[in-house]
């Protein structure tokens, strides 16, 4: 029985249609300022439970008064254009009225956390990489969103194991991380060149195939 489906946020179930960066920028500002810049800033920015001062602060980058403006008002003008697919809506609702729960799954600074609420309400888990302090594909973020689904995926449990599905944009976060931990994990590739290239194909797969969809992928 295929119990709950997973899903990425940016670049699965929404886009930013008017990216602005406003943390890249904040660490353009820190390497003028004369600090090296790290691989895992970004890394660190994601796992970290607050905003844009709150970032700087624990990365020792001093902003004035009107950086932080500027860098607030860079956020909110992304904020405004981030807007669900046109499939995503209706592949949610479908699985849902087909009693599959449905949860997101997302690597994300702690601004964007609301989004996923905001846009989509009432999921049945949200797993926040800064509300958690963990990120994919670290096996605690797959562990987290299971235990919030209340679902314990394939190859965990010996016996009528709950089928678990997971879809992104990230073969690395949502395809290959998800599978080690049990998760039948899919890659979405919306430039036309996977298996699926929309969430609403993806969701009828799966309403129409059932437990055959997992022993298929």
């Amino acid at each position: 029985m295929i119990a709950a489906v997973v899903f990425d946020l940016f670049g699965t179930l929404v886009e930013i249609q008017n990216r602005q960066n406003p943390y890249r920028r904040l660490l353009l500002i820190g390497n003028q300022q004369g600090r090296a810049a790290s691989p895992n800033d970004l890394r660190f920015i994601m796992a970290l439970n607050g905003g844009l001062r709150e970032a700087a602060e624990a990365l020792e980058i001093w902003l004035s008064s009107h950086q932080l403006i500027e860098l607030q008002d860079l956020l909110d003008l992304e904020f405004d254009s981030i807007k669900p697919f046109t499939d995503a809506v209706p592949a949610l609702e479908l699985l849902r009225k087909h009693e599959i729960k449905v949860a997101v799954c997302s690597n994300l600074a702690g601004p964007y956390c609301s989004i996923a609420r905001r846009l989509f309400p009432e999921l049945d888990g949200y797993a926040l990489s800064a509300e958690l302090g963990l990120l994919k594909p670290d096996y605690e973020m797959y562990q987290s969103v299971c235990e919030m689904l209340g679902v314990r995926p394939n190859e965990l449990s010996r016996t009528n194991p709950d089928r678990v599905l997971m879809i992104g944009d990230s073969k690395r976060c949502d395809e290959s991380g998800p599978r080690s931990f049990g998760i039948s994990g899919h890659h979405l590739d919306r430039s036309g060149g996977g298996r699926f290239q929309d969430l609403l194909s993806f969701a009828n797969s799966i309403v129409a195939e059932g437990s055959e969809f997992c022993s298929r992928t």
